[in-house]
């Protein structure tokens, strides 16, 4: 199976955007392997009108300023933009970055996005069945670009929708990404084996990965191991602005670089 990789997923709310800059170069510097941020127009937490910047401009910057490190929303909401210039934006990203975006995805959830800023806010089953038409197009569109992405564009799915989300992962992504204790991430990932059967996909393929509140870790080590040993081989832990102390991963980066010896 693939090795350990760590990513850090950087709230771009509550902060100056040099902030969030310098965050990403320092995160860089210590090795983490993937930067990602959010695709939201308000802050999910703390004060609702505070500071917060815009997800694909932001991934356009970090393209430019970084070398090594991944990149990629976590995750972009199917419902902001048409599937084709999402896919443009995309595979314009993956030629500034020379190939290291990651095109993370889901069907959208935070209502005061949609009216705020004038979209159909509808229902979870009605968002989800516009991700399940739109990703087709999204491909067939990266298939057209010229010039093409730099690579086959991981998609990256967010959800643990049992029935719709992870039948996509399933059909679709090389990345799952959700959160939840050991035991619950095993019931999904036994339901996600079972899509992967019946679309015939090999369940190997998909790399799994994992959410943790890193604050609330005791046992790196037990923990990390739990998730290894079902499978996860990414670990992502979120920080917030204004701050963005990102100095609690060198444990974890510690860590999988024993399971990547």
């Amino acid at each position: 199976m693939s090795n350990v990789r760590i990513a850090i997923q950087f709230h771009p709310q509550h902060a100056q955007y040099a902030a969030i800059r310098d965050a990403v170069t320092r995160a860089e510097e210590m090795g983490v392997d993937i930067a990602y941020n959010w695709d939201h127009f308000y802050p999910l937490y703390g004060e609702p009108d505070g500071e917060h910047f815009e997800c694909w401009t932001m991934l356009g910057a970090w393209a430019e300023q970084t070398s090594t490190i991944e990149i990629g929303p976590l995750v972009t909401c199917n419902s902001y933009r048409n599937p084709q210039l999402l896919a443009d934006m995309a595979r314009t990203v993956d030629h500034i970055s020379n190939g290291r975006l990651i095109f993370g995805i889901g069907s959208g959830w935070f209502e005061r996005d949609y009216e705020e800023y004038g979209y159909e806010f509808g229902t979870a089953g009605g968002r989800l069945q516009n991700l399940k038409r739109d990703l087709p197009i999204i491909k067939e569109r990266w298939g057209k670009l010229n010039p093409l992405p730099t690579r086959e564009l991981p998609i990256l799915i967010g959800g643990g929708g049992e029935k719709v989300t992870l039948r996509l992962v399933a059909e679709h992504a090389h990345i799952w990404h959700y959160f939840g204790s050991p035991d619950s991430m095993g019931a999904k990932l036994d339901i996600l084996r079972g899509h992967c059967e019946a679309v015939g996909r090999d369940y190997d393929e998909i790399e799994k990965s994992v959410g943790i509140d890193w604050e609330k870790v005791s046992d790196v080590s037990a923990l990390g191991d739990q998730f290894y040993d079902l499978g996860f081989r990414q670990y992502t832990f979120g920080v917030n602005g204004p701050d963005y102390d990102v100095g609690f991963i060198k444990e974890w980066l510690e860590w999988r670089n024993t399971k990547n010896a």
